[in-house]
């Protein structure tokens, strides 16, 4: 189905190419390795992606920018398997880049080109013809903010606009799935909290499926479906942030009486559930459908009051903590 602009206009190429495809998994990794020299990157990561917004989470130095290039098909892998859309990257890598689109992380633009300009341009290398690109181009922008702006040279555009600017031109062709690496670097919290919110539209009017490169905990939580966690070249965690959030695998239980804190840890522990105690409330852990039965019991065996008896829900934060410790 073709998507519609500001203009009006078709956003989806009629002549994009149109590969094989896995079922819904944009991306599928498999003990995928990289190597530059002695500098082991990747050692092994496997992960899948699936439709939506997916935040590639890692610290900086973690790979994220290399495996962005892999997905690209700028890097050929020292071992494992990657497959994007169903395709090689690699071996098939104009088929697979004329699918998507790429925000890098440098701010590096040409000074002297007009935004409308250099949207067309990038545009016309994904293979679209020059009316057409143009067309797009200004829709691009016009959607990304930059209506009024789009005629201005790069070099006097903000670190904001120049960040839109990329947006823009990754979009502009109606790409299949986006790349984003780093996009609020350099923007100040309202700045970063606009342009979240512009890709999370973009992904959701448009029907884009993004994966975003970044450092920030926050911003991943706040605009992501899921998360591929990387660190010391191995992927620690991926899946959806429910799957990641999840209830865990622990249970809090609040007690109205601290002199029954005792009895209950006592029981427990008897059943063979593992328990930290902070003051009046309890946290155990086990499998989380076993150890809430056996919590709930134990309560009533021991009479002691309950205010609160649910199953603990981790923010990405202490997901990102617990798998990188």
């Amino acid at each position: 189905m073709a998507r519609v602009t500001t203009t009006g206009t078709a956003l989806r190429a009629s002549d994009a190419p149109q590969g094989p495809t896995t079922g819904p998994t944009l991306v599928d990794a498999d003990g995928l390795i990289k190597r530059y020299g002695s500098l082991t990157v990747l050692s092994g990561a496997s992960f899948r992606i699936e439709p939506g917004i997916t935040g590639l989470l890692g610290a900086n130095g973690a790979g994220k920018t290399t495996l962005l290039g892999m997905m690209l098909g700028l890097h050929a892998t020292d071992g494992g398997s990657l497959r994007v859309l169903g395709i090689d990257p690699y071996s098939a890598g104009a088929e697979v880049r004329a699918r998507l689109g790429y925000a890098p992380e440098h701010h590096t633009l040409p000074p002297d080109i007009k935004a409308s300009e250099f949207v067309r341009h990038v545009a016309e290398l994904h293979g679209l013809p020059k009316t057409e690109a143009t067309t797009r181009a200004s829709d691009a922008l016009w959607l990304v903010g930059l209506g009024e702006e789009r005629f201005r040279p790069l070099g006097t555009m903000s670190t904001g606009q120049r960040q839109r600017v990329k947006l823009a031109q990754a979009i502009a062709h109606d790409p299949s799935l986006v790349l984003l690496d780093e996009p609020t670097d350099g923007l100040d919290p309202m700045q970063r909290d606009d342009m979240l919110a512009l890709i999370r539209r973009i992904a959701t009017e448009y029907d884009i499926d993004v994966v975003l490169s970044s450092h920030l905990l926050d911003e991943v939580q706040q605009i992501c479906d899921g998360a591929v966690i990387i660190g010391e070249g191995r992927v620690l965690a991926s899946g959806s942030l429910e799957q990641l959030r999840g209830s865990g695998s622990d249970i809090v239980i609040e007690l109205d009486d601290p002199l029954t804190v005792s009895k209950v840890v006592e029981g427990l522990q008897a059943a063979g559930v593992t328990v930290r105690v902070d003051g009046r409330i309890l946290v155990a852990s086990g499998d989380s459908d076993s150890v809430f039965d056996v919590a709930r019991d134990v309560c009533a065996e021991t009479g002691a009051g309950i205010t609160r008896l649910n199953r603990r829900r981790l923010s990405l934060e202490d997901v990102f903590l617990e798998t990188t410790a």
